[in-house]
């Protein structure tokens, strides 16, 4: 029997707390688990969810494998990456989040791109913004709009 291979790029999420992290990717975006991998020690060596229709992959931080330097972004000093996340309903998708504990980076508002959009980082240090398209914006007007800004 073959194995079916579909392409796909993933984000894969170092936390310092990984079972604690898939509690509140649950609250806060709604996600379901699809399983988990823990370790002798109880730590999670792997973890899958759906969030948004899309998988997101995380695990516990193992700097032991890192030649002894943690990987988080907390132990980082920050991320330079931000997961996106296109809804139907940004208002209560956003406040969701903040109400299960994400801290707000950029408040909803509208952009010159034609998206509602904001940005929270949640209790583990990543960066997660929320948009949906609101009107059409012709690439002429985006390019305006990005002239005065």
């Amino acid at each position: 029997m073959a194995i079916e291979v579909t392409p796909a790029v993933l984000p894969h999420l170092v936390v310092d707390d990984a079972a604690a992290a898939i509690d509140f990717y649950v609250k806060a975006f709604g996600a379901t688990e699809l399983g988990r991998v823990p370790g002798p020690d109880g730590k999670l060596i792997h973890a899958a969810l759906t969030i948004n229709g899309s998988t997101v992959m995380l695990n516990d931080d193992f700097p032991e494998f890192n030649g002894g330097k943690s990987t988080t972004p907390k132990a980082l000093g920050g991320t330079p990456v931000t997961i996106h996340l296109t809804v139907t309903d940004v208002e209560s998708k956003f406040a969701q989040a903040v109400d299960a504990g994400a801290e707000v980076i950029m408040p909803l508002e509208d952009q010159f791109w034609g998206d509602r959009y904001g940005m929270v980082r949640d209790p583990f240090g990543h960066q997660w913004s929320l948009g949906q398209p609101v009107r059409e914006v012709s690439p002429e007007e985006i390019a305006a709009a990005m002239q005065k800004q």
